[in-house]
This record gives structure tokens, sequence and C-alpha cells, in this order.
């Protein structure tokens, strides 16, 4: 779901409460933020790091253990 307040940014079309991170392509990275702080501190990933992140999200893993 495009973020409507600023170009670029873009969240879950199944974040209905607010509580997401968004995140926007710039170059060769990936940039995420807190939905409810948009003026907060923003994490860059390189594009192969935030694709496998994703993969693993999506196999199931569990990236805090």
């Amino acid at each position: 779901m495009r973020n409507r307040t600023e170009p670029g940014w873009h969240k879950s079309s199944r974040s209905s409460s607010g509580n997401c991170v968004e995140i926007r392509k710039e170059g060769d990275r990936v940039l995420m933020r807190d939905s409810k702080d948009r003026l907060g501190p923003v994490l860059a990933f390189d594009l192969g790091a935030f694709r496998a992140f994703i993969a693993g999200l999506t196999a199931g893993d569990d990236p805090a253990a």
C-alpha cells in the first residue's frame, strides 16, 4: 500500500492498526522505518540482504532466534 503522505514509502495492505514498518527502495538499498515515527531513525539494507530477510520470513525463520 502506498503511503499517501510521502512518495515512495510503502507498507503492508494488511496493516490496519498502524503498528507497521514502511519500506522504500532507493537505488540499490531498501530503507525501513516505523510507520508511527516517520521522522525517527531509518534502517538501510542492501538489496540482497533485504531479499534474504524477506525470504527467511516467508520460509518461517525466526530472526530473533
